[in-house]
C-alpha cells in the first residue's frame, strides 16, 4: 500500500463510549480514515459489502450476533483488529487471522502496536497484488486485439466477445460475467481471466470485481458506476487503476 493512501476503517460495537474511544485514538494518529461507525454486526456486514473497508475494529460480544460470527461469515473479510472485554475469545479470533486482540480498555500505546501490525500486514498485501499486477500487464500485453474469449460454463465451452462485457464479479469459487447479453457463470480464478483481458480495456478494481474501461460512465467518491450498477475501488487496486484511467486521458 502506498504511503500517501488511507487506510479505510470501520468501527463495530454495540457501545457508543467503546466507539467514542476508537475514534479518539484514531484522531491523532494520520493515515486513518473512519467510514461509517455500526453499533451491530448486521450494519458492520452491509458496510463491509458496500464500503470495502481496510480494517475493522470489531468488537465480539454484541446482540444477537457476535463479531466472530460476522469474520465467519464473510466471504473475504477485511482486516480485524478485535476490540473485547472478553479475554478467553484469544484464541478462537487468532484463528480467523485477526491482526491483533485488544483486551478493553486498552492503552494509546497498545492500539498503536495494533495498527503498526495493520499497516505491516497491508503492505505485504499490497506487495503481493503489486506484483500480480506487474505480471499480469505483461501477460496481457499480448493480448491487446484480441476480440474475444472462451468460457467453459455446465459442460459447455462458450465464446464470449469482449466488447459485450460490462464487468466481472467473483461468486465464491466461481466467476459471473455479466454482458451486453446476460450472464455467463464459470469455474475460473480472477486472476486467470486477467491473464486472458487486454490489459488496456479491462481493470481489477477491487478482490472481487473486473470492469471494462469502455463500459465506465463515472468515477466518482471511490466508486466505478457503469450503467445503474456501482463498485467500490478497493484501496489495493486504486493506484494502478486510476494511473490506467490518466493513461485514456486526453
Amino acid at each position: 500500500m502506498s504511503t500517501q493512501t488511507n487506510i479505510r476503517c470501520l468501527i463495530v460495537d454495540d457501545e457508543a463510549p467503546a466507539r467514542a474511544v476508537i475514534k479518539k485514538y484514531l484522531s491523532d494518529i494520520p493515515g486513518f480514515e473512519i467510514l461509517q461507525e455500526c453499533k451491530n454486526a448486521f450494519e458492520a456486514n452491509e458496510a463491509i459489502l458496500t464500503l470495502d473497508p481496510d480494517l475493522i475494529f470489531l468488537d465480539i460480544n454484541m446482540p444477537k450476533f457476535t463479531g466472530l460470527k460476522l469474520l465467519e461469515t464473510l466471504r473475504r473479510p477485511p482486516l480485524a483488529i478485535i476490540t473485547t472485554a472478553y479475554r478467553e475469545y484469544a484464541l478462537e479470533s487468532f484463528a480467523l487471522d485477526v491482526v491483533d486482540y485488544l483486551h478493553k480498555p486498552f492503552s494509546l500505546e497498545r492500539f498503536v502496536q495494533a495498527l503498526n501490525k495493520t499497516r505491516d500486514r497491508l503492505g505485504s498485501l499490497s506487495d503481493k497484488i503489486s506484483g500480480s499486477e506487474i505480471s499480469a500487464s505483461v501477460d496481457t500485453a499480448s493480448n491487446t486485439g484480441k476480440e474475444f474469449i472462451f468460457l467453459k460454463e455446465e459442460g459447455q465451452v462458450n465464446r464470449v466477445d469482449l466488447h459485450s462485457i460490462l464487468f466481472v464479479e467473483a461468486v465464491g469459487d466461481y466467476l459471473s460475467v455479466t454482458t451486453s447479453q446476460g450472464k455467463h457463470l464459470s469455474y475460473m480464478s480472477m486472476k486467470k481471466l486477467m491473464n486472458l483481458l487486454p490489459g488496456d480495456r479491462f481493470a481489477r478494481i477491487h478482490k472481487s470485481y473486473i470492469i471494462s474501461l469502455s463500459r465506465v460512465n463515472t468515477i466518482d467518491g471511490g466508486r466505478v458506476y457503469i450503467g445503474d450498477k456501482s463498485f467500490p475501488i478497493g484501496a489495493t487496486y486504486r493506484s494502478a487503476f486510476m494511473e490506467l484511467v490518466k493513461s485514456h486521458m486526453g
